[in-house]
């Protein structure tokens, strides 16, 4: 929960579909931005919430529509590599290669700050996040702004992201001027962040730019503590605070089929008992093992298939925001790849209940 910003407004919602029809809606979208407002757009990760990421009430105003930390920075999105150079004051020769290699697309760098980019932005913090997202619509909204957009999740803090523009409006709608629909997102969860040192790159985040083709580009990549240990001053979003949360407390268990069946199924009994009312986040082939009738079920697709999981996790979350569940018994997936970044934000979600069976 947070508080609402001090008026409502009128949120406005717009189709992009990448044709000439774009061009007037863009045109307004850029013209709020400059002008101070917020929109929210789409990437190929997550929905952002948009605002100017030079003007420091405008970054401030973010905070306000999504009840957020302001020690927790915001990532910069630009179109291009050209426009990342003017909010970075420095530039090491392995983050060029790391954009050349990398965008458009769902990795984010932290980099020196330039003076021009506000601590509001930041976190105060001396570095800045930057990011080309792959989405054509999101590139050519962020031409038509024509400053670097400040652009978080589109969701209030601590909840799941959103992955449609009907789900950034159930968190967003009455708090931003405007929502752009561009579809839904094809990656699903946010970027991976990385802090880019002269030689080595560090993982703040984990996302769909894994550690392996990380390692394929550098030879020294490495996981920050913080990330690890959750405490510690924020280099990047979604290190420390409370992420990625349902409404009803969250068990994730993660193993073969029958394994996390057979767990489910123990675990509803117990649950049940107290006179709690579960629900399931789980694979097709678990979903067709567990006997528990009339449960409500959000089935993410076939068990191990980690992109499919990671396209659908938090429209598998919020599902639960209609579903009648007192507690959710869920499936994880196994590490490596994108399931990496899949399990950071469901132990999240989960406040660390993740079991293996």
């Amino acid at each position: 929960t947070c508080a609402l910003p001090i008026s409502m407004k009128e949120t406005k919602i717009r189709s992009i579909d990448g044709t000439e029809k774009d061009i007037p809606v863009l045109k307004e979208a850029g013209q709020i931005i400059r002008a101070g407002g917020l929109v929210v757009f789409p990437t190929e990760t997550v929905y952002g919430i948009g605002a100017n990421g030079l003007d420091a009430d405008a970054c401030r105003s973010i905070y306000t529509a999504k009840g957020r930390p302001s020690d927790n920075p915001l990532i910069l999105t630009v179109p291009g590599k050209e426009e990342a150079k003017a909010a970075a004051s420095y530039v090491p020769a392995l983050a060029e290669k790391l954009m050349d290699i990398f965008w458009p697309g769902p990795l984010t760098l932290v980099l020196p700050r330039k003076a021009v980019v506000p601590d509001a932005a930041t976190g105060g913090l001396d570095t800045v996040a930057l990011r080309c997202p792959a989405h054509a619509g999101c590139r050519a909204f962020l031409r038509a702004a024509a400053v670097p957009v400040a652009g978080p999740s589109a969701n209030l803090s601590g909840r799941p992201s959103p992955t449609t523009a009907a789900e950034a409006a159930r968190d967003m709608g009455g708090r931003v001027d405007m929502i752009l629909d561009g579809g839904a997102c094809d990656v699903g969860v946010e970027s991976t962040i990385v802090e880019v040192l002269e030689d080595e790159v560090v993982i703040l985040r984990p996302g769909a730019v894994t550690e392996e083709m990380l390692a394929a580009v550098t030879p020294r990549v490495t996981v920050d503590k913080t990330l690890i240990t959750g405490t510690g001053v924020p280099k990047a979003p979604g290190m420390k605070y409370r992420h990625y949360a349902p409404n009803a407390p969250m068990q994730v268990f993660v193993g073969r089929t029958e394994a996390v069946a057979a767990a489910i199924e123990r675990e509803t009994l117990r649950l049940r008992k107290g006179g709690g009312r579960v629900g399931y986040l789980v694979s097709t082939e678990t979903a067709d093992l567990l006997q528990t009738a009339d449960a409500p079920t959000f089935v993410w697709g076939r068990h191990g298939d980690k992109k499919e999981l990671a396209r659908n996790l938090y429209t598998g979350l919020l599902f639960f925001d209609t579903a009648p569940a007192d507690y959710i018994l869920a499936e994880g997936v196994a590490a490596g790849d994108i399931g990496t970044a899949v399990m950071n934000r469901m132990k999240k979600a989960a406040a660390g209940a993740v079991v293996d069976v």
